[in-house]
């Protein structure tokens, strides 16, 4: 067996079965113990290796040259000699797609194919989705119940696909049919007999294409993708070729419809059966955009991809030989705790959704995925907007049984026509609600709370309590969290989590030399107030696997110190706790009355900390936490300099001038490695501007350079950082930057992207 392990799995990860029943319900359910102890495993009965983490899973994305995407359409099953002789009866010669093929030609034949998927290009589309889903939903309007399935979720992407491509739309029932002979034959486990009956249906399907494709190369001046491919086979044959185009346009009809169509049943599944998330998005459609991408991330329609090792390597630390298989769960990683926080909830108001990993990363990223959201998003708004009353039905829900694609098969609705809101209102059919091509924009993304208390807990310092005004309980957070606070005069300020057993409690100094914010807090907020919050969300995390922690904390730095502290309370750990006076010490109280063996340094009492004694007396391997002023964070990283084996995690509040300045900055060229792309950065644009207009996904949380959301990995030119999350060591090794504020120190950038 090519690549079989030279150590010990485990029995799970011995026995684990894609096709048994587990997986084929809930893939990352079934994935979570792996997730939580051995993230890359064997699996004897596959005879690949299994990869579950979410950074694990982003790495062998990124690297196209060690992970060969060459066996992504190989068939799961080895193919009977039967089967194979019933497709050499259809001339079946499906050979390289965009989805299996490596470099350099990859890269080329997407660089000449990319234009029709710009989020400008794809802006003449829109029309033309909003009227077929308008079409579908009038049909049903008044029939009470539905098939969502059947009605409109896989005829409307499979006739935009159609269009996108340029392809007749005719044949609506037999392109089903070859789609579902397709994903069995090459993502399923068919019996032999079944073999033979999918054989039939993919040379079919093979056939079809080729009719098809003859009849556009006789209309040059036809529109659609497929015609853009035509015309690059007669300009450039070498690259594109007639088998090419053959190959395409049968894997891209599958592509183009399937996984939409999946990820929009699935979307109904997951929003109907949370009626809190529905009520969430029929009142605010403003969450529509990331309520699409939260069910992409949580119940997505792909679900893994296959590589092959070129060489020796390692992933997640596991050695791997060459030849090896790997069935990377991208569905897996999407809910991998260390990259979304409580990620088996589906939360609407997440602002980190657009992370995912269910299109894929870098060269191999789906290059139709705006064209999908955009789908997703207007049947959701048509949806939400026309029906808001629709319930589901109880039934059982089945999905085509296959490593990687999930979608549930139907999607059973009712709803009491007479409460339709048009009936009241004819106006409301039509509409006039556009969402901007590409990722969401997270600034919308706010959530309306209550102020359930508010008393002092210092001098100068004010602690609140945030609940849902309906009562629903709010997502848990870890140790670290914060969320965003937006004030009056568009101010958006940042605060530390810190309260007990979850609550969502704040503790908020005044500043009177601030920027306002907390002034206005102190002096206008009162109890039953509501306030527009996002997050929860969190770049300071604790390192669970660390043997013991050293937590520091410098004033109001004690709010996300002391959170981590009551989850640390019986591991090895030590508080240190500084202020100028106890009056001024934030939640001293609740310091001293819950960690006794807290260490307090009181500036009015002489007691003074003493960085470089107290890092050097850290346990080896331990990891040092800290928050506070500037002074403090810079006074504990000096200290570290002295100890490599340490783990330094700080955080910041104190914001960067991301304001650019013609006269001083410069522009410069970026290079995206991953994905093959040269960008030019002008002087009065950001980074993350530039990678954004391109339609490349990078999040982004405060624009400030606080977060580290939108850090990026440097491969080579030298970087101007302005940001306030790494370290001075992280900055001398130049290996990563900030997107929203950092630049090129030079004129060229190279970036994995």
């Amino acid at each position: 067996m090519s690549g079989c392990p030279m150590h010990q799995s485990s029995d799970r990860a011995r026995a684990f079965d894609p096709f048994g029943p587990a997986f084929q319900s809930d893939p990352p359910g079934a994935l979570a113990w792996a997730r939580d102890g051995e993230p890359v495993f064997y699996s004897e009965v596959l005879n690949y290796w299994v990869v579950t983490r979410y950074a694990d899973i982003k790495a062998v994305f990124r690297d196209n040259l060690t992970f060969s995407a060459s066996v992504a359409l190989e068939k799961m099953v080895p193919p009977t000699a039967e089967a194979v002789e019933i497709l050499k009866t259809y001339a079946f010669d499906l050979r390289k797609t965009l989805v299996n093929e490596d470099e350099p030609i990859h890269m080329e034949r997407r660089r000449a194919l990319l234009d029709a998927f710009s989020p400008a290009a794809l802006e003449s589309h829109e029309a033309m989705v909003r009227s077929l889903v308008r079409d579908r939903v009038d049909a049903i309007i008044d029939t009470g119940e539905a098939d969502l399935v059947k009605a409109l979720l896989w005829e409307v992407p499979l006739t935009v696909a159609l269009h996108f491509l340029g392809v007749p739309e005719s044949d609506m029932g037999k392109l089903r049919e070859f789609s579902v002979a397709h994903t069995l034959n090459v993502w399923g486990k068919p019996s032999d007999d079944e073999q033979a009956e999918l054989a039939h249906g993919v040379g079919r399907f093979w056939a079809y294409c080729g009719a098809v494709l003859e009849r556009m190369k006789a209309n040059p001046d036809g529109h659609g993708w497929m015609h853009d491919m035509i015309r690059a086979n007669r300009e450039i044959p070498e690259i594109v070729t007639d088998n090419y185009l053959h190959s395409m346009l049968m894997a891209i009809i599958v592509a183009a419809h399937e996984t939409t169509a999946l990820a929009g049943a699935n979307m109904m599944r997951r929003m109907l059966g949370d009626r809190a998330a529905w009520r969430a998005v029929c009142r605010n459609p403003d969450l529509i955009p990331n309520a699409v991408e939260e069910c992409l991330r949580h119940s997505g329609s792909q679900v893994a991809w296959r590589r092959v090792t070129t060489t020796d390597t390692t992933v997640g630390g596991v050695p791997i030989p060459e030849g090896a298989r790997l069935l990377i769960v991208s569905a897996s990683g999407n809910h991998d705790p260390r990259q979304f926080e409580n990620p088996d909830a589906l939360d609407l108001w997440r602002d980190n959704a657009a992370s995912h990993l269910t299109f894929g990363y870098g060269a191999h990223q789906c290059m139709g995925k705006n064209l999908g959201r955009m789908e997703l998003r207007v049947m959701l708004e048509e949806l939400t907007r026309r029906l808001p009353h629709m319930a589901l039905q109880d039934q059982t829900f089945h999905a085509l049984p296959n490593v990687s694609f999930y979608g549930v098969d139907r999607v059973l609705v009712h709803w009491d026509p007479a409460q339709n809101p048009e009936r009241r209102n004819p106006a409301l059919r039509a509409g006039t609600r556009r969402f901007p091509i590409g990722a969401p924009d997270v600034r919308v993304l706010t959530r309306a709370l209550r102020v359930a208390r508010l008393a002092p807990v210092a001098e100068g310092v004010l602690g609140l309590t945030l609940e849902d005004p309906e009562g629903a309980p709010l997502p848990p957070w870890s140790p670290g969290a914060h969320i965003d606070l937006h004030l009056p005069g568009d101010l958006t300020r940042k605060y530390s989590l810190c309260g007990e057993n979850g609550a969502w409690s704040l503790a908020i100094l005044r500043e009177d030399q601030g920027r306002g914010g907390s002034r206005w807090i102190h002096d206008s907020l009162r109890a039953g107030d509501i306030v527009h919050t996002r997050g929860p969300r969190n770049h300071f995390r604790l390192d669970d696997s660390a043997p013991a922690h050293v937590l520091i904390a410098g004033g109001i730095g004690i709010t996300p110190i002391l959170a981590m502290a009551d989850h640390l309370r019986d591991r090895p750990h030590a508080l240190h706790y500084a202020g100028r006076s106890r009056a001024g010490m934030a939640l001293l109280d609740r310091v001293t009355r819950d960690h006794p063996g807290a260490h307090l340094w009181i500036g009015d009492e002489g007691r003074r900390m003493d960085l470089p004694a107290l890092i050097a007396a850290a346990p080896p391997g331990a990891q040092v936490c800290v928050c506070g002023p500037a002074r403090l964070i810079q006074g504990v990283e000096a200290a570290c300099a002295a100890r490599p084996d340490l783990i330094l995690t700080f955080e910041h509040f104190d914001p960067v001038d991301t304001a650019l300045d013609p006269d001083r900055d410069h522009a410069f060229t970026v290079e995206l490695l991953d994905s093959d792309l040269t960008l030019t950065v002008p002087a009065t644009r950001s980074l993350l501007d530039v990678l954004h207009e391109t339609g490349i996904d990078v999040p982004c949380d405060c624009g400030e350079g606080l977060c580290g959301t939108c850090e990026i990995e440097v491969a080579d030119g030298g970087i101007d950082h302005r940001d306030r999350v790494l370290t001075r060591t992280e900055r001398a090794e130049g290996r990563r930057m900030m997107a929203c504020c950092s630049r090129a120190a030079g004129d060229r950038l190279k970036v994995r992207l």
